[in-house]
């Protein structure tokens, strides 16, 4: 991952309403869950809900797809292993055997 994609999907995560949208579809699985059910979670409209979606899925960290007439939204695994990992790879890097880096890769692994 580089920089410029870790930023772009951290300063989407940085709104609280997309950072709760995205933990909603997190906790659904890898099943991931209809547009109207988070709808109903969020409580927001529907344009709304669209705008945030969007700013998701642009960045990587959700991808949509049709299920006949519903669209489901999933949060995207890998994307969010991958950002958690460029966070801590570098952690302590300057200083030897740190632990905190070494726990935050073998979470991240563990998925």
């Amino acid at each position: 991952m580089n920089i410029e994609m870790a930023s772009r999907q951290l300063e989407a995560l940085g709104n609280t309403t997309r950072l709760t949208l995205y933990r909603i579809l997190v906790r659904a699985g890898r099943s991931g869950l209809a547009v109207g059910q988070v709808q109903e979670r969020l409580g927001m409209p529907a344009s709304t809900l669209s705008h945030h979606l969007k700013r998701l899925v642009d960045t990587g960290l959700v991808r949509q797809e049709r299920a006949g007439t519903s669209l489901i939204c999933h949060a995207e695994y890998p994307a969010m292993e991958a950002l958690l990992g460029f966070l801590a790879d570098e952690c302590c890097a300057d200083e030897s055997g740190c632990a905190p880096a070494q726990e935050a890769v073998a979470q991240a692994e563990a998925g």
